[in-house]
């Protein structure tokens, strides 16, 4: 049974961060060891909320106690999504060394979360600098936006063949995996597109567009992705498939039901048996 700790946001109301990843993650048969990097009400979009955003050595002390009960041990992967404070980046990049020093077989997911298309960057200052000169050089796996992947590659990528220029940029810089999660192409302004590079190749999947966005939906993308990724045993075409068969689905029943938020919970089942199928195309 593969063992993630993963180290992003909690909210009591809602699915965002940890509050999104981690059950699914536990439905695909996956332990988690959740670390928050913030403890809020709510996600910001309600423009509202309240709660502490935690520091970095609190953060580092919660690895640490795990640590100590000799857990960090047992871990495969690391995941980190929001960090909140951006002194907690280092904290995270302390926390994949010591993994790796147990396990030199673990993995780091690096999901970059600092901005969207339409909102621009929402992160606090110097973060998404941060994930761009320093984590995605650590990085096994990277899973930006398309907004994200035009910062971190300095490109303005509109069409297929410039979105896998920049995720090929992307990767040349260390990880050995890019999923771009959402990206609207010039062409196909009626779907959204998912594509995977690695090594072996590059695959996409295009989906229709829902007509609404989903708070916390790369979120579940990237957690979704880590963990179809370790139980496929690397299997990057597998993993995008898996990934986009459960988002999409689930984000089609959030919308079905009215729900703001993300129906994970009446909807779970879309998590272990998704009723939509999708298959990732090889480029």
């Amino acid at each position: 049974m593969p063992t993630i700790l993963s180290i992003q946001s909690s909210v009591a109301y809602g699915h965002v961060g940890n509050s999104a990843a981690t059950f699914p993650l536990q439905r695909l048969g996956i332990e988690v060891y959740p670390v928050l990097t913030v403890h809020f009400s709510n996600h910001s979009g309600y423009g509202e909320w309240r709660g502490p955003l935690l520091s970095p050595e609190d953060v580092a002390g919660v690895i640490q106690g795990i640590d100590e009960r000799g857990a960090l041990s047992k871990v495969d992967a690391v995941l980190s999504g929001y960090l909140g404070d951006g002194r907690v980046g280092q904290v995270v990049l302390d926390a994949v060394a010591q993994v790796k020093n147990y396990n030199d077989k673990a993995i780091y997911v690096c999901d970059t979360v600092f901005g969207d298309v339409g909102r621009g960057v929402y992160a606090r200052p110097g973060i998404p600098e941060f994930f761009r000169d320093h984590a995605v050089s650590v990085a096994d796996i990277v899973t930006p936006n398309h907004f994200e992947l035009n910062f971190l590659t300095g490109t303005e990528s509109t069409d297929l063949g410039s979105l896998l220029g920049a995720a090929n940029a992307l990767r040349a810089r260390g990880p050995k995996v890019v999923l771009v999660t959402s990206a609207i192409l010039s062409a196909d302004q009626d779907h959204i597109t998912l594509v995977a590079v690695s090594a072996k190749g590059a695959w996409k999947i295009s989906t229709p567009k829902l007509p609404r966005d989903f708070t916390g939906s790369g979120d579940i993308t990237a957690a979704l992705f880590l963990g179809s990724y370790l139980n496929s045993g690397g299997d990057v075409p597998r993993a995008l498939e898996t990934t986009t068969n459960v988002v999409y689905s689930l984000l089609k029943r959030t919308h079905e039901l009215g729900w703001r938020e993300l129906a994970l919970v009446p909807a779970q089942e879309e998590i272990i048996n998704p009723t939509y199928q999708f298959e990732a195309e090889r480029l």
